[in-house]
C-alpha cells in the first residue's frame, strides 16, 4: 500500500478527478480544490505536480461557468511559473495561452487578442515560426482579433497564416483545413 501521500497516489486522484469532470461530474471535478490542498501539504507549492493540480483546477472552474475565476486562477498560476519554471518554460506558454483564452471567454475580447499578440512574440523567438503551438496561437490570435471587432484584421491575419500553413504542414492537413474553411473551431479558440 503506498499510503495517501505517495507521489503515485495523489497522480492517481489527480486522474480520478480529471475523468471524472469529464463526465461532467462537477462534484468530482471539485476534488481538485482537496487534492491541491493535499498536493501542496505533501509536495510544496512549488512542486511540478501542485503546479499542474492548479492548472487543472483553474480549467475546471471556467468549464463549470466561472471563466473571471479561471482567468485570475491562470493569471495567479502564470506568476507562480515564471518565477519557478521561467517564461520560456512550455507550461508556462501552455498557461499564457489558458490566461488570455479565459479572459477572452469572461468577455474581454480585445484583452485575449492583446495577450495573443504578446505571447505570439514570445513564442516565435522561443519556438519558431514554423512549430505547432506558435500556429495554433496565430490562429487563436486571428480570431480573438475578429470577436474584439477587427473583422478585415482577422481575415488578412487567418489569409497570412494559410499560406504559412500550407507551406509548413501542407493542403490536406487538417488544421489547414480548418484554417482554409473559416477557423470558426478548433484548434482555434481554444
Amino acid at each position: 500500500m503506498l499510503g495517501p501521500d505517495h507521489p503515485n497516489t495523489l497522480t492517481t486522484r489527480n486522474n480520478l478527478a480529471t475523468w471524472r469532470g469529464e463526465a461532467g461530474d462537477a462534484a468530482g471535478a471539485a476534488a481538485f480544490a482537496d487534492l491541491l490542498e493535499h498536493t501542496v501539504r505533501v509536495l510544496g507549492p512549488d512542486h511540478p505536480d501542485t503546479l499542474i493540480t492548479r492548472n487543472n483546477l483553474a480549467t475546471r472552474r471556467g468549464e463549470a461557468g466561472d471563466a473571471a475565476g479561471a482567468a485570475a486562477a491562470f493569471a495567479d498560476l502564470l506568476a507562480d511559473q515564471v518565477r519557478v519554471l521561467g517564461p520560456d518554460h512550455p507550461d508556462t506558454l501552455t498557461t499564457r495561452s489558458n490566461l488570455a483564452s479565459w479572459r477572452g471567454r469572461a468577455g474581454d475580447a480585445a484583452g485575449a487578442a492583446v495577450a495573443f499578440a504578446d505571447l505570439l512574440e514570445h513564442m516565435l523567438r522561443v519556438l519558431g515560426p514554423d512549430h505547432p503551438n506558435t500556429l495554433i496561437t496565430r490562429g487563436n490570435l486571428a480570431s480573438w482579433r475578429g470577436r474584439a471587432g477587427d473583422a478585415a484584421g482577422a481575415a488578412v491575419a487567418f489569409a497570412d497564416l494559410l499560406e504559412h500553413m500550407l507551406r509548413v504542414l501542407g493542403p490536406d492537413h487538417p488544421d489547414t483545413l480548418t484554417t482554409a474553411y473559416g477557423a470558426g473551431s478548433s484548434p482555434w479558440m481554444s
